[in-house]
């Protein structure tokens, strides 16, 4: 069933229990204004023998009154006791007895919908004041079977006008909801549809209008994300012919810098002061080179790390760090000490690969200028923090604004900005987090979130 069949069927039914709720306390009503016509006509009937001398009628005529008030006996009782009567010979047994006198609004209600379940014919003796004389009573004698046939005849009339209404009201509200609702959220969901099926097809674009309330926000918003996702998808297939050619481009250039970097090998055999000052600066730009190459295929070929968790003790790792650092004379990095706190837990992760995050801090660290590289873990519920800090110049704040973007994030000249991409990454396929927690002059620290799932 489609959107505009429910909401014409939902109408349908609200509009109806609507009635419901109407009838109920119209049926009641009907009913007490029928009884109430009957005790009119019975003091009408009454009146008739007042007026007589003596009060006294034939017997022909009063059974023309009785049946005129529909009844089987009328008797009016004054506050002198004094008493008239009109009655048949023989009146039946009285089966149900009303008092109009005490009536409540759910009293109504309920004898009015027992008179309707009723299946026989019952006497009623309703009891009410004079409608003449008030401290006068009068009570009739009635059968209830022309009341509740009465009754049924007015319940036909209330259901054949709440169809109607119901139907009216819902046409109405169909055809107001088509036009304001449902025929722009069907627009909107094709054009989801459509796009879907070809994103990159100018001509599948919806056509915003000027609405200002949900609606019109959904169709510009949607015409937006299209745009934007277009936009985006179109850069996304330059980039990826771009790193096609880039990789192509570094695979060739790492080939040719292994030869330079032979061939460079053989200048450290020259006895000349300025081919042995110049060497090493030779070496550094071949490795930052080598570096940059490295990086930038890894990125581009890069689909998500696969990890392979494990379960080891942190301090092993930051040992291994450490132990690298002391032996490659500070690696470049210029770092002379790695220590920590808190690193006796136990981690669940890829080993390697969060060596290899840890390592490009330490790398990032040694550039900036740092000496030490001081690295705090704690467990906080059910997750593991870590904390890399170094004593170095911290981030300029022109870097920090790009700091993991590739290619622009990077915080010294010639870097490739890749490092940080690459362990956010990492981390990330951890179901962590990496962030810049602060940096100043007096350093900087990073941190990292990651689950403490399967800790012992």
């Amino acid at each position: 069933m489609g959107l505009s069949a429910r909401l014409l069927a939902l109408t349908v039914s609200f509009v109806m229990l609507a009635e419901i709720l109407i009838y109920v306390p119209s049926i009641s009503r009907f009913r007490k204004v029928y009884l109430e016509d009957q005790i009119a006509k019975a003091h009408l009937a009454i009146l008739a023998v007042e007026a007589t001398p003596e009060n006294a009628l034939g017997k022909r005529l009063e059974m023309d009154l009785l049946l005129h008030a529909g009844a089987y006996g009328i008797v009016l009782k004054k506050p002198d006791r004094h008493m008239l009567m009109l009655s048949k010979e023989m009146p039946p047994a009285v089966d149900v007895t009303f008092d109009l006198r005490q009536g409540m609004f759910f009293r109504w209600i309920g004898e009015a919908l027992a008179a309707l379940a009723q299946t026989r014919n019952r006497v009623m003796r309703i009891i009410a004041d004079s409608p003449g004389e008030p401290d006068a009573t009068i009570e009739v004698l009635l059968d209830e079977t022309p009341m509740r046939e009465a009754m049924y005849a007015f319940s036909v009339r209330i259901l054949t006008l709440s169809i109607i209404i119901s139907l009216f009201t819902a046409g109405l509200v169909y055809f107001s909801l088509q036009w304001f609702m449902v025929r722009p959220i069907v627009q909107i969901t094709n054009s989801m549809v459509r796009f879907r099926e070809s994103p990159e097809d100018e001509t599948v674009t919806i056509q915003a209008t000027e609405r200002k309330d949900e609606i019109g926000v959904a169709q510009r918003e949607l015409l937006a994300m299209q745009t934007e996702l277009r936009a985006a998808l179109r850069q996304k297939t330059r980039l990826a012919t771009l790193g096609a050619a880039v990789a192509k481009i570094n695979h060739d250039l790492r080939n040719t810098l292994a030869t330079a970097m032979l061939a460079s090998d053989r200048l450290t055999d020259i006895d000349d002061p300025v081919v042995k000052r110049v060497t090493p600066q030779l070496y550094n730009a071949i490795d930052h080179a080598v570096a940059l190459c490295s990086q930038t295929l890894d990125f581009v070929r890069h689909d998500g790390p696969v990890l392979r968790p494990t379960m080891f003790r942190l301090l092993d790792l930051v040992s291994e760090l450490e132990a690298a650092t002391r032996k490659s004379e500070a690696g470049g990095r210029g770092l002379e000490r790695v220590d920590g706190r808190g690193l006796d837990i136990d981690v669940r992760a890829d080993r390697e690969q969060l060596y290899r995050v840890l390592n490009n801090l330490a790398v990032n660290a040694g550039e900036a200028g740092a000496r030490t590289l001081h690295i705090d873990a704690r467990r906080d519920r059910d997750r593991v923090v870590i904390d890399i800090a170094d004593d170095g110049a911290g981030i300029p704040a022109r870097a920090r604004e790009r700091l993991f973007q590739p290619f622009s994030g990077s915080t010294r000249e010639g870097g490739s900005g890749l490092g940080l991409v690459i362990a956010r990454e990492i981390i990330s396929a951890h179901g962590g987090e990496l962030t810049l927690a602060e940096t100043g002059e007096n350093g900087t620290t990073f941190r990292i979130d990651l689950p403490a799932r399967a800790q012992k």
